[in-house]
């Protein structure tokens, strides 16, 4: 669904389009493709996706993502996997999009980075699609739950927890 959105690939049948006034950006499940055999280090990555080329700037966005003194100089290509996901979390920051689409942003991310992100996240103003295996990571950002299912949908206004509790009544 979210590379349909992201129109990565066409849908069987049917069509979407995103409202006038909305900016995505996407954080896909695998970001080995933005990385592999890449030589730069992590502040020239993230400045190759901006038009600002001074690295204050960019170390602004690093930081926000727990990237700091020499880290940022790192070649990407031996980051870890949390390492890699900060680094798109932070590519993802300096778009400034109103509409995130988030697979599994919490995949190899440490405690205290899976807590900035929440953190982040919760305090974000505009759309966040995401699908996550994390039950704290939904409990806390999500208050609206969607799951689509051959059966059908189920749409609530809800933390999860409750949502979870919703389903457990309709057994």
């Amino acid at each position: 669904l979210f590379k349909i959105l992201t129109e990565e690939i066409e849908p069987d049948e049917g069509s979407f389009k995103w409202g006038v006034s909305t900016t995505q950006s996407y954080f896909p499940k695998d970001n080995s493709d933005y990385f592999n055999g890449c030589t730069l280090n992590i502040c020239q990555w993230l400045q190759q996706y901006t038009e600002e080329i001074t690295e204050t700037y960019i170390r602004g966005f690093l930081g926000r993502m727990l990237f700091s003194g020499d880290d940022i100089y790192k070649e990407v290509q031996v980051l870890s996997g949390g390492e890699k996901v900060r680094c798109m979390l932070s590519k993802i920051m300096m778009f400034g999009s109103n509409v995130l689409v988030l697979d599994q942003p919490t995949n190899h991310l440490d405690l205290e980075s899976i807590t900035a992100v929440n953190n982040g996240l919760i305090d974000f103003k505009g759309i966040l699609l995401f699908a996550s295996h994390d039950h704290q990571f939904m409990q806390t950002v999500a208050n609206r739950i969607i799951e689509i299912r051959e059966e059908g949908v189920i749409d609530r206004l809800s933390t999860y927890d409750e949502f979870i509790d919703y389903k457990k009544k309709l057994v």
